[in-house]
């Protein structure tokens, strides 16, 4: 996060209603929240989110790119760190830098809810655009095929799945074949 002092008060304050957005959004989705709940949650007026923000749309189109922003660093620092810089090692090492990111829920809530608001076109748009980041930089940074790559965008959905469906410790059978050599911190 930017040093809050080195930056204007609006600036400063569109910092913490992006934080805030993040998190509120996440709880109860972009439908059930109301644009009050974000300002309270940022300990600011609703008036002055609509300053920062004019459209609940816009609040939670910030949010969502800076989710994918945090995606894509935590992607970087993980092949940062991978064992060996080859594509396989690299997308392992992404992946549980990715999986490390989403022990806190936010980020992966604010994902899932976006999807299911895919119904309004700027939300659409910015999950889109965020996809198409992550994407693009994972192909980039690893070498990796395009193939290997769907490979590691699917195994990320079904992390999605598994943590949100609280699969993980889940003794079913059904369960133990999705979760099978999945680990999440």
């Amino acid at each position: 996060m930017p040093q809050i002092s080195s930056l204007s008060t609006a600036e400063a304050r569109r910092e913490v209603v992006i934080q805030s957005a993040i998190t509120v959004f996440a709880r109860s989705g972009y439908l059930g929240t109301p644009v009050s709940a974000v300002a309270q949650d940022a300990k600011i007026s609703t008036a002055y989110v609509f300053k920062l923000f004019p459209r609940k749309e816009d609040v939670f189109v910030a949010a969502l790119s800076r989710c994918f922003q945090l995606i894509q660093d935590a992607l970087d620092h993980g092949a940062q760190g991978a064992t060996a810089q080859t594509p396989d090692a690299i997308l392992d090492a992404m992946g549980q830098a990715y999986a490390h990111l989403i022990t806190d829920r936010s980020l992966l809530m604010l994902q899932v809810h976006a999807q299911s608001a895919a119904g309004v076109p700027e939300i659409a748009a910015a999950l889109r655009a965020g996809l198409e980041q992550i994407v693009r930089f994972v192909q980039t940074r690893s070498g990796a095929s395009g193939e290997a790559v769907q490979r590691f965008m699917a195994y990320g959905q079904l992390c999605h799945l598994i943590v949100v469906a609280e699969l993980d410790g889940n003794a079913a059978p059904w369960a133990q074949l999705l979760t099978k050599g999945i680990r999440h911190f």
